[in-house]
């Protein structure tokens, strides 16, 4: 049984929601569908908090780490913050360096939600209008947070008027010891990906990929996240550790996230094509973080299901792209064990 409710309102129409049941509890808000807290078991049976969040989190509006945050229209890094569409060139803003990133200056990250309270979690409802951050169509938006079990199921459907982009993902930073001031280099990471794409020296994704094997990407077993991290590999050094996606090759199961000293598991299975794994290389010099203490580089990684980033400029058919009338629909859930 998953009990689900409002916890607090404010004047400003940011509300926040507790979900929890015998194995979950999460807090979320309407604000950007930021996912707040993530309480979950250690294998004593302790629950801790697995996700990194503001001590305020209004603090979004002004810091860049997008933590726990649905982000969109487009998730990621689009070249040059333009693109072409139906003969015509759209223009975004560029506010990563001549880029574009997870949605413009403002997006839905910092946007409030409308909200309906269902049996096992909670549904957001955002609309975007035509031209918002620069992107064509009125797009009407569904993110559902759910909880089935041991498992987190966030369930994205989404329609436009016109023809527009759409990747969403939601940015949570994940650290599985809950808390106790670690970073995750001792967390141990599997994919099930053989190769991934390949950026350049501002993250972006260029077009070229790399097969994995032999190199400090190949997860297909287990390593611990800082075992390779500062290895002598130029997508290392450009990325000042990783930020890539993973090309995934199945579809359950893609990723295990393993903490060794709490017996935490986490296991994410999307039906979207690739997973951006982020080291947090960048995270210092933030917002504070919970108990009022700003977070540092390497405190937790978030691992970002989407679409190809940069999809519209090297996909011969850009699977981002969202034609008038028709529904995306993407769905990712995160199942979390214990060892």
């Amino acid at each position: 049984m998953v009990n689900v409710r409002m916890i607090e309102e404010k004047d400003n129409g940011v509300c926040f929601f507790k979900l929890e049941n015998e194995e979950i509890k999460v807090i979320t808000t309407n604000l950007g569908c930021h996912v707040l807290s993530v309480f979950t078991k250690d294998r004593d049976g302790n629950f801790g908090d697995v996700v990194l969040g503001f001590e305020n989190v209004e603090d979004c509006h002004h810091d860049g780490s997008y933590m726990g945050a649905i982000v969109g229209r487009v998730a990621n890094r689009i070249a040059n913050a333009q693109f072409e569409l139906n003969g015509k060139t759209y223009q975004l803003a560029a506010n990563n360096g001549g880029n574009s990133l997870h949605g413009g200056t403002e997006g839905f990250d910092q946007k409030i939600f409308q909200y309906e309270l269902m049996e096992e979690g909670i549904r957001f409802i955002y609309f975007s209008p035509d031209m918002e951050e620069g992107y064509p169509g009125s797009l009407y938006l569904k993110v559902v947070y759910r909880l089935c079990g041991n498992t987190l199921k966030m369930e994205y459907e989404a329609v436009s008027d016109q023809d527009t982009l759409i990747n969403i993902t939601n940015h949570s930073y994940f650290n599985l010891s809950a808390g106790k001031d670690q970073k995750i280099y001792h967390h141990e990471l599997k994919i099930k990906a053989d190769k991934i794409a390949c950026g350049d020296g501002n993250c972006l994704a260029n077009g070229t990929f790399l097969k994995v094997e032999g190199t400090p990407f190949d997860f297909k077993e287990f390593h611990e996240i800082g075992e390779r991290i500062n290895d002598d590999h130029e997508q290392l050094k450009l990325a000042g550790g990783y930020d890539h996606s993973f090309i995934l090759k199945d579809e359950e199961d893609q990723l295990i996230l393993y903490d060794k000293e709490t017996g935490r598991k986490l296991t994410m299975t999307t039906t979207l094509p690739c997973i951006q794994v982020y080291t947090a290389n960048f995270l210092a010099g933030g917002c504070n973080g919970k108990g009022g203490k700003p977070y540092e580089n390497r405190d937790g990684v978030a691992l970002e299901a989407q679409f190809l980033p940069n999809s519209i400029h090297i996909e011969d058919e850009p699977k981002v792209i969202l034609r008038k009338g028709e529904q995306y629909k993407a769905v990712t859930s995160y199942r979390f064990e214990v060892e």
